[in-house]
């Protein structure tokens, strides 16, 4: 466990080990919930699709394209819970495909009716 402060800045980063040098990682998603066994029932979404949901979140410049770097201020579930537990879904692209999902960003889906 790293334990924090109430809104103290956290950094993080990830990092891809593989002897492929023409990767690079992305930070698609992220959610926090207070069950390290349930990211389904009870969750804050910090990030969603390359997109922020948090004010708070944000990606950081890497000296490297196989890591990731972003950072969000600690929160807790409205004081019922005494940990947060952090899942992120990352993205592996070929480094320079710029038509991969690692070079688009924030990708808002929207939702069409049936209609459309």
């Amino acid at each position: 466990p790293y334990y924090v402060d109430m809104n103290q800045n956290l950094f993080l980063e990830a990092s891809l080990h593989s002897s492929d040098q023409n990767l690079t990682v992305f930070v698609d998603t992220c959610v926090a919930s207070p069950n390290s066994s349930d990211f389904q029932t009870l969750v804050y979404v910090l990030a969603k699709s390359g997109c922020a949901s948090d004010s708070t979140y944000a990606l950081f410049p890497s000296p490297r394209s196989d890591v990731a770097r972003f950072g969000f201020n600690s929160f807790s579930f409205v004081n019922r819970f005494p940990s947060v537990f952090l899942q992120c879904e990352l993205v592996v692209c070929r480094y320079h495909d710029y038509s991969s999902r690692c070079y688009q960003g924030c990708v808002n889906r929207f939702k069409r009716n049936a209609d459309s």
